[in-house]
């Protein structure tokens, strides 16, 4: 079957020696938030996904270095991962829960849509529907207590729900599925192995690179 396109979703973690080329080839490129995943992880950037809420949303915008960063000057798009709606529900119960996340749903989503106007960008909210769909979908892999998915699952959720077509290719890299103790890495990894075994999604390692050095 002829793949129509190559979508590569690179994370902020460790990406494969070679991974560079393969992922600058690819059709449509989307990075996180400081687009630490730059450099070993290539230059390609057509979509910056950012968390909109809370500290991680303040420190980009809250100083030029995010706004200048190449990666960010490069992509032509904007995503914000958390929705205004999804967080405002959540926040009474999370500020019951975690007194101390008391500013995880402060939202940033107007400081987003106003850089994205400013700079010439097309801009998109990710909707309430692709957290819960999300959230439904980790109850199966037990993930026991956790605050909020990662923005990583979001978008890939949000990829193969609304964006891919049938024939894309949907690759990851960069996933080391650890970080913030309040995200449920662990039944992520479960799930995303899931997909993966379902032929949903493709993980860029080793065999990956050196098929694409074959022009496979």
């Amino acid at each position: 079957m002829t793949v129509s396109r190559t979508i590569m979703i690179v994370g902020n973690g460790p990406v494969p020696e070679g991974a560079a080329p393969v992922i600058d080839a690819a059709d449509l490129v989307i990075r996180f938030n400081d687009c630490r995943s730059c450099s070993a992880g290539g230059k390609k950037t057509d979509i910056v996904a950012v968390c909109n809420t809370g500290r991680p949303a303040l420190a980009m915008l809250g100083g030029g270095r995010w706004k200048t960063h190449a990666a960010v000057r490069r992509a032509r798009e904007l995503w914000c991962v958390r929705s205004t709606e999804k967080f405002r529900q959540l926040r009474p119960e999370i500020e019951k829960r975690h007194p101390e996340l008391d500013d995880l749903c402060d939202d940033y989503t107007d400081g987003f849509r106003t850089f994205a106007a400013a700079t010439g960008r097309s801009f998109h909210t990710v909707p309430a529907s692709t957290h819960e769909s999300v959230d439904a979908e980790l109850k199966s892999v037990d993930p026991g207590d956790y605050v909020v998915p990662s923005s990583g699952l979001i978008v890939i959720a949000e990829v193969l729900s609304h964006w891919r077509r049938p024939r894309d290719r949907v690759v990851l890299a960069g996933f080391g599925h650890a970080g913030w103790a309040w995200h449920p890495f662990a039944a992520e990894r479960r799930h995303v192995d899931a997909l993966i075994s379902n032929g949903r999604l493709m993980r860029l390692d080793q065999n990956y690179i050196s098929a694409f050095a074959q022009g496979a």
